[in-house]
Formats: structure tokens, C-alpha cells, sequence
């Protein structure tokens, strides 16, 4: 008498004869938490553009730049970093791997060739070539921020908060672990930085490309407690980061030492997997004992053929076939819910998102830009101005934490309005931007905490705002959208008023010395005199947008009273009501078959 066959989801896997390896490796790639843990490497790669302040001397120098060309050029770094549109509409009919692709190819050819300029191996470019490689190569951001940010808050549109947290938050970080490596690999040698930027993030997205989709929405028991474990491995990240940046400054590493460093920063990286497939491990054996389990529904939404299409709810399926476009704008739908783009973009509620975001992030990227030169005119040394530019990536990211996770909490537990959360943000970054009009010693790393708390708290804020205002069905170009002001404000704020004023007081000096312009290769200014008109003015715009902010904390107060997330728990309750009943059904059909098999075999005894 032969084994009777089974066909239970264990025996299958291999239950009784050891553990499927290979099947268990594929449920893991497959996940939805693998595909968080690959969307946090490709974020803390796609911070770039903050460590301009590093390699903007390099470029100075070496091409022969004065300030007023050198802000035109950061100005198109934030032009690309922050004009989305074209990912996020890419992103409307393309799959996620497509979007990531295209991102990484940019990302490598727009820094490759800032490095073949600023290490002489092709001619010097004109102004304008450069300033088109820098957009390409920021432009690539908004790919991996489409890609992955984009993809995981439709995964998790309960905790959208959160994950814009998260994520931001270790692009937040991606400036101070883009140090550490390039210290370790190239040493003290800022222009191969470029080179590091150009690559690194482009094999970063290579790799994990297929691994990032949109899913269908799972609820599941424990995820909060999940993402506090990923907060708490960022968490320590970022202290890692700080504590070998003062180490840093006070004592000379040797290169085993930043080896040592990067090893540390690479581990902690990689926790996050651990995470994911520790939460694997759990679904796959609650499956083995169970087949009905919750992870039947997991598996189900992992199939090829939900792994690129967004979730839709049955009524907007009706009106599908009509371009976000074709609607009339006139006829808005209550906030929250799905907004065209053309009935988003006109919105009041849009308007003043604009215009505070102008005034807060237009200002914030000023500084951010300017951080090099300005520790230069203080009379820093290179190496504390590369502390500076640490401190501000760190304390970014713990400005995007804290507007993930703190603004989430607030709202879930006492309705407070992320709006009014944007407002007391811009109150703070005034205060950092008028340290650095007004120093004192030691004000630039006060300075540099304060301006990169808050501008890594606007972000989050601006995306969950635009999120739960607008809805989620055109998300991934409403987003990019949202942040087209920053560089708007960025060109005025930074390029016709920061650089001019900063080269008007250079040439003052020059005057005093009894030189001319044509008598020195690199316009520059010393003195605390050089940033103060600048500042100030940046201080009084960003004042006025926190003000103008208030409008808007006025206009949506009643709509953050309610229950926004309310649709969202009744679709995944629908989602759960009909895999139980499937996954019911199945169980029956397997009981069914066991007992037949069970049947059988009494037969054969007899």
C-alpha cells in the first residue's frame, strides 16, 4: 500500500520532508515587505542633490565660476530635483520597473558628465550644458520618488504618514551615508563624490527594479508595530551618522577607520531585510499550519497580474475610459476625495500649498545651496563646512521622521491638522535662516540643525497634505506637481537675490583692496557681512508663507475633524470578507479531497 497523496498547501512546500528553500526565497522577493525594504535602499540613494553644497567649490574652482553662475547652476539642480511632472505622468502609463529604469540611466548621465567637466578629462562645458547635465541627473529623484515613495503609500494608504516618513527620512540620511562612502572609497577627494552620486544610486535601482509594485490593499494585525521596528533601525542609523561626523571633525581618520565606518552604516542598512523576512517567515508558517490564513490573501495580490495595476474602486472603473483631463473642473468632489488633476491644480487649497511651499522651500534650498560658501565667508575650514552639510542630511531626516510618524499620531489620536503642523514649521525655519544672517560663533550648526529639521518636515507635510486633500487615483502627479513651486522660489530667492547680493559685497572687497574683477580667477567674500542682506529677506519670506499657511489650516479644519481614512478600511474589509470567503471555500474543497483520499484508503485496507 502505496503513501496517499495531499494536497495541502504544507505538503506541497515540502511540509514533513524540510524546509522549501527556494520557495520560501520567492515568497520573500515577492513580498510586499521586500518590496518596502528595496524602496528604502533606492531612497537613501536618491539624496544627491543636498550634498551640492560639498562639490559646489570644486565646481567653482574649477571652471572658474563666480557665485552668481554657481547659484544659477544650484538653481537647475533644484529645478530637476523638483519638476516631476514628467515621471509622474510616465508613471500614469508605464509599469514601476519602466520609471525606475529611466530614473537611473539619467541619474548616471547627468553626473557622469558634471564629473568629466570638474576633472578636466572632456572640455570645459558652457554654462548651459552644465546646468542641463545637473537638471538631468536631479531630474532622476523624482524617478525613484515616483517609483518607490509613490508605490508604497498606495501599498499602505492607512499609513501614508508613516511611510512618507520612512522613506524621506532615509533620503534625508542619504547625504551623510554618501560621505561616508565616498570617504572610505576615494578619501578626501570631493569631486570623485560626483562620481560616487553617479553610479552608486543608478546600480541601486538596477538592482532591485523588479521587485517594487503596486499592490492590492492588505490590512494586517501588527504593521504599526513593524514600522516603529523600521523607524527604530533609521533611528539608529542617523545617530551612527552623527556620532562618526563630530568623530570626524575633532579627530584625523585613517582610511581603515572610514572602512570600518562604511561596513557599520552598510549593516545597519540592511537590518530592514531582516524585518522583512522575519514578518515572511511568520505568514509562511501560519500558512503551512493553515491554509485559510491571512496569507492566502498576501499571496493572492501578488500574482503577475495586480503587480502593476494601482487599486481602483469599482466605481471609478465606470470612468476609467475618461482622460483625468476631459472633467470639468468646476464640478470638485469633496476633499479626500479623487480629484482630477486639472480640478487639483486649480483648487484654492492647491493655490496656497503653492504659495507656502514657495516661501518654505524656495527659502530652505537657498540655504541648503549656499551652506559651502557660507561656512567659507565664517572662515570654516573645509572639513567643518563638510560637517555642516552632514549635520543638515541628519537632522533632515529626523525633521521627515518627525512629520511621518508624529503628524500621523497627532491626527489619529486628537484630529490635529498636518496643515497646522506645516505652519509651525516655517515658524521654526525662520529661526535657523536668521542665525545665519545674524552668526554668532558656533551659530552655523545651530543653524544647520534648525534649517535641515524643517526642511525635511516641509516635504512629508506637502505629500501627505496633497494625498489626503486630493486623493490617491492621480497621486503620482499630483505629488509632483505639488512640489513645482520649490523651484520657482528657489531661482528668485537663491539666483536673482542670494547670489547678486553675496557678488555685490565680493566686489566691495575687491574695491577695498584696489583690485578688479578680471584680477581674480574666483570671486570671493569673507566676512560675516556677506549673507546678512540675503538671510534676512529669506527670513521675511518664509515668515509670510507661514502666515499664508494659516489660511489654509482655516480652510480645511472641519475636513481634518472626520474620519479620512474611513473609505480605505471599508475597501480593505471588503477585500478581507471576500478572501475569507474564497479561502473558506477552498478549505472546504481540500477537506473534501482529504476525505476522499481518507475514503480510499479505508477501500484499499479492506
Amino acid at each position: 500500500m502505496g503513501e496517499a497523496p495531499t494536497t495541502t498547501a504544507s505538503a506541497a512546500r515540502g511540509g514533513g520532508r524540510g524546509f522549501d528553500i527556494f520557495g520560501f526565497t520567492v515568497h520573500v522577493v515577492r513580498g510586499r515587505w521586500f518590496s518596502l525594504f528595496a524602496s528604502f535602499l533606492i531612497m537613501a540613494g536618491a539624496g544627491a542633490t543636498y550634498l551640492f553644497g560639498v562639490y559646489s567649490k570644486d565646481i567653482k574652482s574649477s571652471l572658474g565660476y563666480d557665485q552668481t553662475t554657481l547659484n544659477l547652476l544650484g538653481f537647475f539642480k533644484d529645478l530637476g530635483a523638483n519638476v516631476g511632472v514628467l515621471s509622474g505622468l510616465i508613471a500614469e502609463v508605464t509599469p514601476t520597473w519602466f520609471v525606475l529604469l529611466v530614473g537611473s540611466a539619467m541619474n548616471f548621465t547627468g553626473y557622469l558628465m558634471i564629473w568629466l567637466a570638474v576633472t578636466g578629462k572632456i572640455g570645459k562645458p558652457k554654462v548651459w550644458q552644465m546646468c542641463l547635465y545637473i537638471c538631468i541627473g536631479a531630474n532622476s529623484q523624482n524617478f525613484a520618488n515616483t517609483g518607490a515613495l509613490v508605490t508604497s503609500v498606495r501599498n499602505f494608504p492607512e499609513s501614508r504618514g508613516i511611510m512618507l516618513g520612512l522613506l524621506k527620512g532615509f533620503t534625508g540620511l542619504s547625504g551623510a551615508i554618501m560621505t561616508q562612502i565616498y570617504l572610505a572609497i576615494y578619501g578626501n577627494d570631493s569631486k570623485s563624490l560626483i562620481l560616487l552620486i553617479a553610479w552608486l544610486p543608478a546600480a541601486i535601482s538596477v538592482v532591485f527594479v523588479y521587485t517594487i509594485r503596486n499592490l492590492k490593499v492588505v490590512r494586517q494585525p501588527n504593521e504599526l508595530t513593524i514600522f516603529y521596528h523600521f523607524l527604530y533601525v533609521s533611528i539608529a542609523l542617523a545617530l551612527f551618522l552623527m556620532v562618526m561626523t563630530i568623530c570626524q571633525k575633532l579627530v584625523t581618520f585613517p582610511q581603515a577607520a572610514y572602512a570600518g565606518s562604511v561596513a557599520v552604516v552598510c549593516a545597519l542598512l540592511f537590518v530592514p531585510l531582516f524585518i522583512a523576512i522575519r514578518e515572511e517567515l511568520v505568514l509562511w508558517k501560519a500558512q503551512d499550519k493553515n491554509p485559510t490564513s491571512i496569507l492566502t490573501q498576501i499571496q493572492s495580490i501578488a500574482e503577475p497580474k495586480h503587480s502593476e495595476e494601482p487599486t481602483i474602486k469599482p466605481e471609478e472603473k465606470k470612468t476609467s475610459s475618461s482622460s483625468c483631463f476631459a472633467e470639468t473642473f468646476f464640478n470638485k468632489p469633496e476633499r479626500g476625495e479623487d480629484y482630477t488633476i486639472l480640478q487639483a491644480l486649480l483648487s484654492t487649497d492647491m493655490l496656497i500649498l503653492f504659495l507656502a511651499t514657495f516661501c518654505g522651500l524656495g527659502s530652505s534650498l537657498t540655504a541648503v545651496d549656499n551652506l559651502g560658501q557660507i561656512g567659507e565667508s565664517l572662515g570654516y575650514p573645509q572639513k567643518t563646512i563638510k560637517t555642516f552639510v552632514s549635520l543638515l542630511s541628519i537632522w533632515n531626516y529626523f525633521g521627515r521622521i518627525f512629520a511621518g510618524f508624529v503628524s500621523e499620531t497627532l491626527l489619529a489620536k486628537y484630529r490635529f491638522p498636518r496643515t497646522l503642523m506645516m505652519t509651525l514649521v516655517l515658524f521654526l525655519s525662520c529661526i535657523g535662516l536668521l542665525l545665519i544672517a545674524f552668526p554668532v560663533p558656533g551659530s552655523v550648526y545651530v543653524a544647520s540643525v534648525i534649517i535641515g529639521f524643517s526642511f525635511g518636515a516641509q516635504l512629508p507635510l506637502l505629500f501627505a497634505i496633497i494625498s489626503e486633500l486630493f486623493g490617491l487615483k492621480y497621486y503620482s502627479t499630483l505629488f509632483n506637481c505639488g512640489q513645482l513651486a520649490s523651484p520657482l522660489g528657489s531661482y528668485i530667492l537663491n539666483v536673482k537675490a542670494t547670489g547678486p547680493l553675496y557678488d555685490r559685497e565680493a566686489l566691495k572687497e575687491l574695491e577695498r583692496k584696489g583690485l578688479t574683477r578680471s584680477s581674480v580667477k574666483e570671486l570671493t567674500c569673507i566676512g560675516d557681512h556677506c549673507y546678512r542682506i540675503a538671510f534676512v529677506i529669506l527670513a521675511s519670506v518664509t515668515f509670510f508663507g507661514a502666515l499664508a499657511s494659516l489660511i489654509l489650516v482655516a480652510r480645511t479644519r472641519e475636513f481634518y475633524k472626520g474620519d479620512m481614512y474611513k473609505k480605505y478600511r471599508e475597501k480593505a474589509e471588503e477585500a478581507d470578507a471576500e478572501v475569507a470567503l474564497a479561502a473558506g471555500n477552498e478549505g472546504r474543497e481540500i477537506q473534501m479531497r482529504g476525505k476522499g483520499v481518507e475514503g480510499e484508503e479505508e477501500r484499499q485496507r479492506k
